[in-house]
């Protein structure tokens, strides 16, 4: 074996993309990274820009545009989530996002930030190009190029 490979697993999910169409297959994550756990999907969204791959139910591989992808949604039981540094203690907002592709979710952010920050206007200003959002229905990781609007519910 090449000391260049890693070894990888299959995570299933589901990509939107900016045309509106939906693509179900699944990435190829390393198996071991040295943050002390496996990559996440969101790690490699996050890592790098241009393309990522993405092998279809089908089984051929796309070579997907971070750009164009306004969100992926993960399979309920995949709480890749939980891995996020401070994930017990982050402040949770409930959210409302619309989307480019007119998509509106309600769902819940993490805000993992010092004292003082942990305001949604905060969260924006320093989050990651791929954001998680927690619903009802699983998690999605939703691209913050593709947000038109960011509301936070108010509750009573």
């Amino acid at each position: 074996m090449s000391d260049f490979r890693f070894e990888k697993h299959q995570v299933a999910a589901s990509l939107v993309l900016s045309t509106g169409a939906m693509r179900h297959g699944c990435f190829f994550v390393v198996t071991s990274v040295t943050h002390g756990g496996p990559e996440r999907v969101g790690d490699l969204l996050n890592g790098a820009l241009g393309f990522f791959p993405f092998q279809h139910d089908d089984g051929t591989t796309a070579q997907y545009n971070r750009t164009q992808l306004v969100m992926v949604r993960l399979p309920v039981g995949v709480v890749e989530e939980e891995l996020e540094p401070g994930y017990s203690i982050a402040t949770r907002r409930d959210v409302s996002v619309t989307l480019s592709t007119g998509t509106v979710v309600s769902g819940t952010v993490l805000v993992n930030a010092t004292a003082g920050h942990e305001r949604l206007s905060d969260y924006v200003r320093e989050s990651k190009q791929f954001w998680y959002v927690l619903t009802s229905g699983g998690t999605l990781i939703v691209n913050s190029s593709h947000i038109v609007a960011l509301v936070e519910k108010v509750t009573q």
